[in-house]
């Protein structure tokens, strides 16, 4: 028994090492700065305690990133899950052309999000982009999407959506595919609906794939940067700054690392009640039985 737990830590001991020095490492010591100043040319940090929280509490524009990812994350989580498998339930039956698109469906997920974000600049771009051309063979007027404060978030959110979906309709596709095919002929025997079929079998099979796919949709929420400096730059007037946005802001343009290390383990306290609530909570309610 000895010898078999010893192979077992051997096997996992590399694995072990890269999670300890590339995250907890990094998590313990960003903790550690979060305690001190930032240091400023000859003057070296110092212990100020709990001072940068404290800072932290009074900063508007901290409040203004927290609330926008909370609505980035309560509008892209379920939109994108959502989408993901009514994409796959269209693209799982026999449909002419099912491969050109299912590759349609997936095109988005295979291109950076750098370019993303620039095809999705022009389709804002007012009077010139796609989506005014659009509303003015409607009779609409232009509009600036990225520059009002009112429809850069959600505009935002589109892309977002737009990128996740296909991504997480891969998952459901391989999933639905597992779907024994005597429950769908037992359920047929029985003169059971497509749609109660699909609510009291579909869906509760599909839970083990929904759990690991809100996983993934909750981390993306959080970790949105790199398609908010092509394209907004946390404008116009914070309306679409983030969490992650305003940890690069503060780290790398303002060079305050204390801050942006107490910012980071705010962040990475609301991923763990997230994760806490994902596999305590839901996790329970995953298996069909």
């Amino acid at each position: 028994m000895k010898r078999e737990t010893v192979q077992a830590w051997l096997l996992i001991l590399p694995a072990l090492l890269l999670l300890v020095v590339f995250t907890h490492w990094p998590a313990a010591t960003t903790f550690v700065d979060t305690l001190y100043s930032t240091p400023k040319g000859s003057r070296p940090s110092h212990y100020v305690g709990l001072d940068n929280f404290v800072e932290l509490w009074g900063d508007p524009v901290f409040w203004k990133a927290l609330h926008n990812n909370i609505v980035y994350a309560g509008c892209t989580i379920p939109a994108s899950v959502i989408l993901a498998l009514l994409m796959a339930l269209a693209v799982n039956e026999a449909l002419p052309g099912r491969p050109l698109l299912r590759m349609a469906y997936f095109t988005p997920t295979m291109l950076p999000m750098i370019a993303v974000a620039n095809i999705w600049l022009f389709f804002y771009t007012p009077d010139y982009g796609l989506f005014d051309h659009v509303l003015g063979l409607f009779g609409g007027s232009r509009h600036n999407w990225l520059g009002d404060r009112d429809t850069a978030l959600p505009a935002m959110i589109a892309v977002q959506v737009w990128k996740d979906s296909g991504f997480f309709m891969i998952f459901y596709l391989a999933a639905l595919q597992t779907v024994p095919s005597d429950l769908k002929e037992a359920a047929a025997l029985e003169g059971s609906s497509r749609w109660n079929f699909f609510r009291r079998v579909t869906l509760p099979l599909l839970m083990p794939t929904t759990l690991f796919v809100l996983v993934n949709a909750v981390i993306n929420a959080f970790r949105v940067v790199d398609h908010i400096v092509v394209m907004t730059r946390g404008g116009p007037d914070n309306a679409t700054t983030l969490l992650l946005y305003y940890i690069y802001e503060t780290g790398f343009r303002f060079w305050d690392t204390a801050m942006a290390a107490t910012l980071t383990m705010v962040l990475l306290a609301i991923l763990a009640a997230l994760a806490a609530f994902q596999f305590g909570v839901l996790g329970r309610r995953v298996h069909y039985r």
